[in-house]
């Protein structure tokens, strides 16, 4: 009886400690001015891309004038700035000259976080052989990750070509041939939306049946192989005059399939990609390593968080700003495990160098978000609920993205 009076000590402890990080993101915290900055800011700012600074590929009109201001009189950045974007097919080299061309800025690719940049950090499973799912340079992605021992989705199709019979025209009729074509599979990447679902769909399946050997009986084993995946968006906002499907609706679709197959859980060793704290954990080492790469050399102790949809940009940061809160009080000494990351090893993370006190989300109105109550329906990744209402609150919300960016600098009194 003592030791379940002492574990609701805890407990009500806890919650007393969230509901007192929740409040730090409150609107009137947000107002409140903090001491005058010369040059060299203390913040950092961490960019959506999709419906912040672009819609598709058509740059949005006050995004330009928004970056202007993060320059030196030379052109270079003066303010700490990552891009932590959900999209998961392109290589983060590519996606830095887009933006460079974009914003009329030099984006170095050191300042981009696709959704499966975390990935880097799952050192344990970068021997296995994965089978690899999206489009894209999916190879390339996984090799500049860490992995090494890599088949698509493509090459099992092939290989396996009676596996994939959806597609009349692509059906073969023709009886296997001999001896082992692909050796075994031994975990699952999931990169992004791949062009032909039903394709992947039957394949992730079939793998996950037979325990990684598609030419064995299924068996169901479980716990099954690990799962990583990358983008969680249910939606997301391009050309169209409404939000599209994003990877978060191809891994609903996975999860509805193999629970109706198997009746049992799909479980994730990692779900990376926002609103993962993992990924706000490895952007804030990002804009730390930004800031003195543009000589900044003091601690970056405040950070912004500029997003478009509450369910991933604004509930990530607010998720990162109580993790950030229960790091501190917790001390240097004890590692605080992260939403998203089964399967990684916390006690070989660094986190000295992560300084940031104060986590801000701010809401733009230019991408998905639904002004008229679309946004109270629950989009949230499966594996983060339930969700408090309070953490899919903004701290600000603003019309576009040259308006989030003065309000930062009325905030930081930076000019």
């Amino acid at each position: 009886m003592a030791a379940l009076t002492s574990q609701t000590v805890l407990l009500v402890r806890e919650h007393a400690f969230l509901q007192a990080a929740l409040s730090s993101i409150k609107l009137r915290n947000f107002s409140t001015k903090s001491s005058p900055h010369s040059s060299s800011p203390n913040f950092g700012l961490l960019f959506d891309i999709d419906g912040v600074l672009v819609r598709g590929r058509k740059v949005l009109p006050t995004a330009p004038k928004a970056f202007s201001k993060l320059l030196d009189q030379h052109g270079r950045f003066r303010v700490p700035t990552v891009f932590v974007t959900n999209a998961g097919n392109a290589l983060r080299n590519a996606k830095a000259e887009q933006l460079s061309q974009w914003l009329n800025v030099e984006v170095d690719e050191d300042q981009v976080i696709m959704a499966h940049s975390p990935l880097k950090l799952f050192e344990h499973f970068m021997g296995k052989h994965i089978l690899v799912s999206g489009q894209g340079p999916v190879t390339e992605i996984a090799y500049n990750l860490g992995f090494r021992n890599i088949t698509t989705i493509e090459q099992l199709r092939v290989a396996y070509p009676q596996l994939d019979c959806v597609d009349q025209k692509r059906r073969s009729l023709q009886p296997p041939s001999e001896g082992r074509r692909i050796a075994p599979i031994e975990g699952l990447m999931l990169f992004g939306e791949p062009v032909r679902w039903e394709t992947s769909l039957q394949l992730l399946l079939d793998v996950l049946m037979t325990d990684g050997d598609v030419e064995a009986v299924p068996t169901s084993p479980y716990p099954h192989l690990p799962v990583l995946a990358c983008n969680m968006d249910l939606q997301w906002m391009a050309e169209a005059h409404m939000p599209r499907f994003g990877h978060g609706s191809f891994l609903l679709c996975l999860e509805a399939l193999y629970k109706k197959v198997t009746g049992k859980d799909l479980i994730y060793t990692a779900l990376v990609g926002k609103p993962s704290e993992i990924t706000y954990y490895h952007a804030e080492t990002m804009v730390q390593q930004h800031a003195r790469s543009i000589g900044i050399n003091h601690p970056i102790t405040t950070l912004y968080a500029i997003g478009d949809n509450i369910h991933t940009d604004i509930f990530g940061m607010n998720l990162y700003s109580n993790y950030v809160q229960r790091r501190r009080r917790q001390g240097s000494s004890q590692r605080v495990a992260m939403q998203g990351a089964r399967g990684l090893d916390i006690s070989r993370q660094d986190f000295q160098g992560l300084t940031a006190e104060h986590c801000f989300s701010i809401l733009v109105k230019t991408g998905v978000y639904d002004e008229h109550g679309g946004h109270l329906l629950d989009h949230c990744p499966r594996d983060f609920l339930p969700v408090e209402a309070k953490l899919q609150q903004p701290s600000i919300t603003v019309p576009c993205v040259l308006h989030a960016i003065d309000a930062i600098f009325e905030r930081e009194n930076f000019s």
